[in-house]
């Protein structure tokens, strides 16, 4: 994941400024809550014209998240080993459980299949390693938390364009400001952040398991799955599940739990 540096040079003005081009200089991101109600007003200012005036009321009743900032400051079980994740994980459960909604959703995976081609296998494992089968999709404020990642330094370029994503849903009516999901912004049974939302969603909310999982097929689709090619490392599918998570630990669980499953 790439780290972000500072947006602009004029960091000690502490708001907006101009400079001789005439061009508004970029809201400065920060570390601590300390500086997040200004970032907002700055923010606003520069999103005028790109989003409405409701998304933006929306944005201005946020507040800072300190669930994310520790979501995304200790994300530890990415370096753990292949079998200790899939431990952690509780890889058995999910095969156990994906088999059998496997076969009591068939009409519903194999129309999926002829869609997108996509098996049944990837797509349980997503959703029981998202979020349980969807028992368990977080309890945080949607745009708190992306407006809290655009914010902070760390990775403020990728998730402000996640926010413009999210205040382009909020106009949608597929957000609102009462929204809650996972700690960094993800929503639904897959866990989807807005851009995903906007870029593969297939209609309706992906609180709906049905949709959530059509919106994955189609996302592991564009990333570049091949109807009947292999999904394990080295095979040519593989990259469709790289695409779903940086962390090569989980692509790998992805695939193994996924392969359990559609080869029971």
């Amino acid at each position: 994941m790439r780290t972000n540096v500072m947006r602009r040079p004029f960091a000690a003005l502490g708001l907006a400024v101009l400079v001789g081009t005439g061009a508004a200089q970029a809201a400065q991101c920060g570390n601590t809550s300390a500086g997040f109600e200004a970032w907002k007003r700055e923010f606003a200012e520069e999103a005028r014209g790109r989003a409405s005036a409701a998304s933006l009321a929306a944005l201005a009743n946020t507040s800072y998240s300190t669930a994310t900032i520790s979501a995304d400051r200790g994300q530890r079980s990415f370096k753990l080993s292949l079998d200790q994740f899939m431990a952690k994980r509780g890889a058995p459960a999910i095969v156990s459980r994906g088999r059998a909604l496997k076969r009591s959703n068939a009409a519903l995976f194999d129309a999926i299949e002829r869609r997108y081609g996509v098996p049944a296998g990837p797509l349980l494992a997503i959703w029981g390693m998202e979020t349980g089968f969807g028992a368990v999709r977080g309890n945080v404020n949607t745009l708190s938390a992306v407006a809290t990642l655009a914010y902070d330094c760390r990775r403020s370029a990728f998730f402000t364009d996640q926010l413009y994503a999210a205040l382009t849903l909020v106009d949608r009516g597929v957000l609102t400001g009462n929204t809650r999901g996972a700690a960094h912004g993800e929503v639904g049974h897959t866990q989807f952040l807005p851009k995903s939302i906007l870029n593969y969603g297939t209609g309706g909310s992906l609180d709906d398991s049905t949709n959530a999982l059509n919106a994955t097929a189609n996302f592991l689709k564009a990333h570049g799955w091949r109807a009947g090619a292999g999904y394990q490392p080295g095979e040519p599918n593989f990259v469709a599940i790289q695409g779903w998570n940086a962390a090569s630990v989980y692509q790998r669980a992805i695939a193994i739990i996924g392969q359990r499953i559609d080869g029971e």
